[in-house]
């Protein structure tokens, strides 16, 4: 902290002066002070009272002034201490933030029946009927606090909402735990850019920025904790103020509501046996833990709902990006321009010798061991890739050497793509389809479209690559978990089993990986039904356990009764909230193929 001593006639003692931190008024008023001592004395190049004028030049003191010095030495030779008690003044509520606290009758009512709902439609149900209607009702409550504070939908808003429904929607059409969990990632990070697109300018943003942003909102959220009860309590005091207010009188209603209602409903307990028989089975199948559980379950997600609504609403994000492009681009040049060269000598290779050589592979190499070695490495390479010319673009300042470079490292990427691509497919020849197989095969057709937008960027900077990138991601999953992987794995697979009529392009054993099958999701039940009722198996014993009548999931006339039992307990004794329709069409192809007992 830096002082200057004033002298007699502007009052005295030690006046604060910092010019970085003080406030506009507070630096007027020390100017202002020196400017009056400069105009009570004729001769204004001397110093007057221990002080120096002020600089004609620029308006600001000269450095021998004692303004925006050191602290000086008192007489005694010690340092002057700070003033005490002072502390930063409290953040000012943004205009959002003071309507959601006057509001809080609106704002804590839509929350708590929000809240409601989530419960109802999601405890003890992950994919079921009722979570399309879960995620339309967080666009609903979304969209109701937007229009109390008065903050209007801006253009675009229509892509995340459809695509948010329509993961919701694939949610529920499907069985596999690993598509589930991964829309409901997306449909969380759909929802968040949402928001932050609304209350701020995201034009400039990119993904660095947007995550970091998602993680504040989430995470500072968390310290808002005590906003409801500072809310209520200020809603209280205003509404006993307010004169003819009935909050007073409906929250006294429902205090009486709650022991008339248990009288009245013991005395009808007594009086009708049906009626009692009614109710007791209703709460017996409820269960105490049930309604804990639904409980805590409401009271989350209210917290949840306003203090990520509260943290919202103070809009301390900064929308601000600033151009970190200050890196000198010759270090840049330098690193790419090597790595590149190498990129360039591996594509040769691989045009060379795989694609021109028409697969001529190094001898002692079969073609799955080639591949297998090669896929993950290459992807791993190509993901790499993207990060780094990512940060040149962002850290370095504009060059026409760096963007070639890049230009070049892009197009190698492509050629790895490629060649990992080629690879997949290579040892898919030989060992069949998995689930992590075909998301590989994915991320590559994903990665070759980024870099397209990537390219676009090097060579027009307006390109709203992030915007661009959020579509094909967006897309390209929901064309993947429409498409059901489980299925396809099931058909391929199946067909490759000794003994049945197989495709020329697979040119491994035959398959023989039951285990892999008994653990497939009922999305596969088209495929899989069919050919356990074509090779014996009794699907009328649908009760069998895990490991099947010979008690082993392993073998062929073994892993076709664990899957049964897997739908078994996927689909039995579920209520309307849980009608998922891929475990439905599991349980209706396995009613189609059951012998009449």
């Amino acid at each position: 902290m830096k002082y200057y001593y004033a002298n007699a006639a502007d009052g005295g003692g030690l006046i604060e002066y910092n010019e970085g931190a003080l406030r506009k008024e507070e630096q007027t008023t020390a100017v202002t002070a020196v400017s009056a001592r400069q105009e009570g004395h004729a001769d204004t190049s001397e110093s007057v009272g221990g002080t120096e004028p002020l600089n004609p030049d620029n308006g600001t003191t000269p450095p021998n002034s004692g303004i925006g010095t050191e602290s000086p030495k008192s007489v005694n030779g010690t340092e002057p201490s700070e003033p005490t008690g002072m502390t930063a003044p409290p953040r000012p509520d943004t205009e959002y933030t003071k309507k959601m606290k006057e509001d809080f009758g609106f704002f804590g009512l839509v929350s708590f029946l929000y809240a409601c709902f989530y419960a109802f439609c999601m405890y003890k149900n992950t994919s079921g009927i009722t979570f399309p209607f879960f995620v339309a009702g967080s666009l609903l409550f979304f969209g109701l606090c937007l229009s109390r504070l008065e903050i209007t939908l801006k253009k675009g808003s229509i892509f995340y909402m459809i695509s948010m429904m329509l993961l919701a929607i694939s949610t529920f059409s499907t069985d596999d735990s690993r598509i589930i969990s991964l829309n409901k990632l997306g449909i969380l990070l759909l929802l968040l850019s949402l928001m932050l697109k609304q209350l701020y300018i995201t034009t400039n943003w990119m993904l660095g920025k947007y995550l970091f942003s998602m993680l504040k909102l989430l995470i500072m959220s968390i310290g808002e904790i005590g906003s409801p009860f500072r809310d209520l309590n200020n809603y209280r005091k205003k509404q006993e103020k307010e004169k003819g207010s009935k909050g007073f009188y409906v929250a006294a209603g429902f205090a009486f509501t709650i022991p008339l209602f248990g009288i009245i409903l013991k005395l009808l307990l007594s009086a009708d046996a049906v009626f009692r028989d009614f109710t007791l089975t209703i709460f017996d199948m409820i269960g105490w833990v049930d309604v804990i559980g639904i409980v805590m379950a409401i009271i989350f997600m209210f917290f949840a709902a306003y203090c990520i609504l509260s943290f919202y609403c103070k809009k301390t994000i900064s929308e601000e990006v600033k151009d970190g492009r200050k890196g000198e681009p010759i270090s840049a040049i330098t690193v790419t321009a090597c790595i590149t060269m190498l990129y360039l000598v591996f594509s040769g290779i691989q045009i060379i010798y795989l694609f021109w050589g028409k697969m001529q592979l190094p001898a002692g190499y079969t073609y799955a061991e080639y591949a297998r070695e090669g896929f993950f490495q290459l992807l791993a390479v190509s993901i790499l890739n993207l990060v780094i010319v990512l940060v040149c673009l962002s850290c370095f300042r504009n060059s026409r050497i760096l963007k070639g470079i890049l230009t070049v490292m892009s197009l190698c990427t492509y050629i790895m793509i490629a060649s990992s691509a080629l690879r997949m497919v290579i040892y898919i020849k030989y060992y069949y389809l998995t689930f992590l197989r075909i998301l590989v095969l994915w991320a590559l057709i994903v990665l070759f479209l980024l870099f397209t937008g990537v390219i676009l960027h090097i060579f027009k900077e307006a390109f709203p690559l992030f915007g661009y990138s959020v579509v094909i991601v967006t897309i390209c999953w929901l064309l993947l978990s429409y498409s059901h992987p489980d299925y396809f794995i099931a058909k391929v697979n199946l067909s490759n089993i000794e003994g049945q009529e197989s495709s020329d392009f697979f040119l491994g054993e035959p398959y023989a990986d039951y285990r892999l099958l008994s653990g497939l999701s009922a999305d596969a039940a088209p495929a899989l039904i069919p050919y356990l009722a074509e090779n014996g198996y009794n699907l009328s014993v649908y009760a069998y356990g895990p490991g099947g009548i010979n008690g082993s999931r392993y073998r062929e006339d073994g892993f076709g009764y664990y899957y049964l039992y897997k739908i078994k307990q996927a689909a039995e004794n579920k209520s309307f909230r849980h009608f998922n329709i891929s475990r439905y069409t599991a349980v209706r192809n396995i009613r189609k193929f059951t012998a009449p007992l």
